[in-house]
């Protein structure tokens, strides 16, 4: 066998390792490509969560769905589950799309700042359990204000609508506090109640009348939703009630 033809053989011999090496090359690189745009699951926001919102009043308001995402971009700590978390409350504001993550939730009062409406301010009152709907108000709620004390120009008691709609931004940890009834044979009776501390967006105009009538008075939220009608009136006290 000649030289030429030994030369010829071993040209082919290292094409065909070379042709091997690329497809090797090529196909693991093909493989880690499909790895990570293979899809994972991960919760994603379909509706803003507000701040002060918790993990388990976001999922039960259809907020929080399961979605698939490529690998590679899943973020780190993203859930697939709430699990032991849903007591775990908003530090931001989270829009539609984003994932939920656990540098984004964290224990109530941890967060750092709230979302506010332009052109609003934030206050904020206590409520008592009744007041605030038996729990069913969360962040993003909107609520009517109702007055439970002087009503009249004489300062006659009842129940008047105070503002039609005002928005809930925060919601705090409920605390209970304790009342003392005392009744005409001087019996008194001391009562445990839990009161929430909710923060509202309102304008100046709404602040005044909230923290006047909340000082003078007890106020009650009216969950409203997109159905709701709410109108000013005379309210109803003892002297129109049977009317």
């Amino acid at each position: 066998m000649g030289r030429r033809t030994i030369l010829l053989i071993v040209a082919a011999l290292i094409a065909v390792l070379g042709s091997g090496m690329v497809y090797l090359y090529v196909k693991g690189a093909d493989d880690r490509a499909k790895e990570a745009q293979a899809p994972v699951q991960v919760l994603k926001a379909v509706a803003q969560i507000e701040p002060g919102e918790t993990l388990a009043d976001a999922s039960a308001a259809g907020k929080i769905e399961l979605d698939d995402v490529p690998a590679e971009e899943r973020l780190d700590g993203a859930l697939v589950s709430i699990g032991e978390n849903g007591s775990l409350v908003a530090l931001s504001t989270i829009y539609p799309n984003e994932q939920v993550t656990t540098s984004k939730f964290g224990t109530p009062g941890e967060q750092q700042a709230l979302t506010v409406p332009e052109g609003s301010f934030a206050i904020s009152v206590n409520l008592s359990d009744t007041g605030r709907v038996a729990g069913f108000v969360s962040p993003g709620s909107e609520v009517a204000i109702f007055l439970n004390g002087p009503i009249g120009p004489g300062g006659e008691d009842g129940t008047r609508l105070l503002l039609p709609k005002v928005q809930v931004i925060a919601v705090a940890q409920t605390t209970m506090t304790t009342s003392t009834t005392t009744t005409q044979t001087g019996d008194q009776t001391v009562e445990s109640l839990p009161r929430t501390l909710f923060t509202l967006a309102v304008t100046q105009d709404q602040a005044e009348k909230i923290l006047y009538a909340s000082t003078h008075g007890e106020l009650s939220f009216g969950l409203l939703d997109e159905d709701s009608k709410v109108k000013p009136g005379p309210g109803v006290s003892l002297s129109n009630l049977f009317r």
